[in-house]
C-alpha cells in the first residue's frame, strides 16, 4: 500500500518503514473524514477552547477552503445544521 510514498518518506526523513506507513495511514484517515464529521469535530474542539458559535462557524467556513478536497462553499446556516441538526 503506497510503497512509493513510503519509500519517499524513508529517504527524506529519519522514519523507518513501519513509522512511515503509520504516518501515511494517519494522514489518509484525516483527509478521509467527511465534511460533516470535520465540522462537528472542529466545533467541539473550538468550543472547548472557549470560542463562541459566531467565531467558531466563521473559522470553520474559512478552514474548509483549505482542505485537500474542499467541499462546496457552505453557508454559516448549513454549518450550524451539521452540528445541531
Amino acid at each position: 500500500m503506497h510503497d512509493e510514498l513510503v519509500d519517499h518518506l524513508m529517504r527524506s526523513t529519519p522514519l523507518q518503514r513501519g513509522e512511515a506507513l503509520r504516518v501515511i495511514q494517519d494522514v489518509l484517515a484525516y483527509f478521509d473524514e467527511t465534511t460533516e464529521h470535520y465540522v462537528r469535530r472542529r466545533h467541539r474542539e473550538l468550543q472547548a477552547q472557549g470560542l463562541v458559535n459566531t467565531e467558531i462557524f466563521e473559522r470553520i467556513a474559512a478552514d474548509l477552503k483549505y482542505r485537500a478536497v474542499a467541499p462546496p462553499e457552505l453557508s454559516l446556516r448549513q454549518l450550524r445544521r451539521m452540528v445541531y441538526g
